[in-house]
This record gives C-alpha cells, sequence and structure tokens, in this order.
C-alpha cells in the first residue's frame, strides 16, 4: 500500500529537526510555503504538523507559527519552589498567562489543607506556564482570603503569584508536602498546554505554609508530560 504524501512530509521534516535543520525553538516555514515545496494542498501539510505535534516534536501558537519543541524543562521540586527561578536556572525564558482570578467559597479539600472553616473566602489563581513561550504547565493556586485581601488585584498587577504575596507582606513560603499523580489530559487541558487529547501530563498537588507552619496555598499544577523533567531537589 503506497504511503499517505502527509506521510512522507511528516517523514522528512522528521529527519530534517533530528540533523539539526530546524533547532528547538525554530519556527517551521508557513503552511504555505510547505504546500509550495512539496506540491500539495494546504490541508495535506496540516495533517503532516498535526502528526508531528502528536509524536511531540513541534508545538504550535496561535497566530505565531509552528515551533520545533524545546528539549525537557528541568523543573526542581524541593522546599521553595518558585516557577521563575527554576525556569531561568533551565536556561529558559520564563513567562505566565493568568487566565483566571476568582474570589468564592472553599470546597472541603480546599478547607482541610489551608485549614479553614467550611465554606470559608478562598482566592483561586489560574493559568499557564511557559518556558521559552513553550506552555509547560496549567496551574490553579488557592489562597485564604481573610490572610491576603487584595491578592487578585496584586496578582492582575504583576502577573506574578510571588510578587503579589511579596507585596502583601509574604516574602517566603516553602513547600510543606507534594503529591505527584499520572494522568491523561482531557480536551480542556489539552487545549491550555498545546498538546493533543490524551497526552500525558504529572499533576503535582502542594501545601505551601509560612515560617510558622501556617498553610498559606494549596497549589495544583499539570505539567506536560512530554516538556518537563520534574526532580526532587534537596534544598535547604
Amino acid at each position: 500500500m503506497k504511503e499517505p504524501i502527509w506521510s512522507t512530509i511528516a517523514t522528512n521534516l522528521t529527519e530534517e529537526i533530528a540533523a539539526g535543520h530546524y533547532r528547538p525553538g525554530d519556527r517551521l516555514p508557513t503552511e504555505a510555503a510547505l504546500a509550495a515545496r512539496f506540491g500539495v494542498n494546504r490541508h495535506t501539510v496540516r495533517h503532516a504538523l498535526s502528526a508531528l505535534a502528536e509524536r511531540g516534536l513541534v508545538h504550535s501558537r496561535q497566530g505565531a507559527g509552528v515551533f520545533v519543541a524545546q528539549r525537557p524543562t528541568d523543573y526542581p521540586l524541593g522546599r521553595r519552589v518558585r516557577f521563575h527561578q527554576n525556569v531561568l536556572a533551565a536556561g529558559q525564558t520564563p513567562s505566565r498567562r493568568i487566565t483566571r482570578t476568582e474570589a468564592r467559597p472553599c470546597d472541603a479539600g480546599e478547607a482541610r489543607a489551608l485549614r479553614l472553616r467550611a465554606g470559608e473566602a478562598v482566592q483561586v489563581v489560574e493559568g499557564v506556564s511557559l518556558a521559552d513561550g513553550q506552555p509547560i504547565a496549567a496551574f490553579r493556586s488557592v489562597f485564604p482570603a481573610a490572610r491576603f485581601p487584595g491578592l487578585l488585584e496584586a496578582v492582575r498587577e504583576t502577573g506574578s503569584v510571588t510578587q503579589a504575596l511579596a507585596s502583601l507582606g509574604l516574602t517566603d513560603y516553602t513547600r510543606a508536602e507534594t503529591r505527584l499523580t499520572a494522568e491523561l489530559a482531557d480536551p480542556v487541558l489539552a487545549l491550555a498546554l498545546a498538546v493533543r487529547k490524551g497526552a500525558p501530563v504529572m499533576r503535582t498537588v502542594a501545601v505551601n505554609v509560612d515560617s510558622k507552619g501556617v498553610p498559606v496555598e494549596l497549589g495544583t499544577t499539570w505539567f506536560a508530560g512530554e516538556r518537563v523533567t520534574l526532580t526532587v531537589a534537596d534544598q535547604p
């Protein structure tokens, strides 16, 4: 049986990526340019690029194009986990996209983790963390509202949870515990991380505490499995 043309194009592009013609972070030629090169329509090119994306070789950025996937980001999990510092230490440029800031009553799990009364107010921050412009994690952070009035406004202003907490008087906090679970990306998570539905993700659920051991944050993070290497770091 003859190999489909889209598969041949995908193979050619894979070999060129492997040979270093396109390096991690490089943008591939446009669909129109690839269609002209291979003498096919853009739908065929799109099929080939989708096959590369499913294998984790490339990822698309809306309005920007298709890029060769970066090497996995080394991400230490220790007593002090700071996204910005971790990504910088891996030699990449960190950024964050805040997608939700909301005040609401806590649920039962949040109440236990943060030592709150049932239904007590919490402030929720959600977003996507990126390294060199590539999504590597989606996150949800939940904070006791009474402890941090004005937190949501500070997050919207700074774009950083750490900076927002510092502006409200919490300059340091440490991780009391982290639980890791392997999952498969549902359609919403897959869209946020720019991965295929069912792609492997690693979920971490962590409780951060202040210097007196009082819980200040319940954080859940979903890491794109093919883009992040989680390491357990022994930190002071």
